[in-house]
């Protein structure tokens, strides 16, 4: 593996935790409780071994910025949700921990009231760091410097 395979690892991985929220979803809203909570639980750690990914890719890149490819609207596109991805990314670092705290301690109550915003934000920001890297490095990478 090198530094240029682990963006893909992270998209992947981002991939998986959004299908495995979505699985916690279903499973908690057709009254599977025990699955929920695998999935969810799941969900938290494929977050963090992305979480350690990315940190990792960062340290080796010494945080140079890939550069977008993309021109006109799509630039737009893409900066609008990066920032967004950025900024609910930073929120989530807090959200997640602290819902599962809730249900942690058995205070199913206040875990249902924070889940009704972690839940959404958790889910665009695993989507769209998926397409994040769609949009740099599949779809408008940047050429490549001379």
């Amino acid at each position: 593996m090198t530094t240029q395979d682990i963006p893909a690892l992270n998209a992947t991985l981002n991939a998986l935790a959004t299908v495995l929220i979505s699985a916690g979803f279903i499973c908690i809203k057709t009254g599977r409780k025990e699955a929920h909570r695998k999935a969810m639980l799941a969900a938290g750690l494929v977050s963090a071994v992305f979480l350690v990914g990315y940190v990792t890719h960062k340290i080796l890149v010494r945080g140079v910025h890939t550069p977008f490819g993309g021109t006109g609207a799509i630039q737009v596109i893409y900066y609008t949700m990066l920032i967004s991805h950025i900024a609910l990314a930073i929120s989530i670092a807090y959200l997640v921990p602290r819902t599962f705290l809730f249900a942690i301690r058995g205070d199913f109550n206040r875990h249902r009231h924070w889940a009704r915003w972690t839940f959404p934000i958790w889910y665009y920001v695993s989507v769209t760091g998926v397409l994040v890297y769609f949009f740099l490095y599949q779809w408008w990478p940047a050429p490549p410097k001379s």
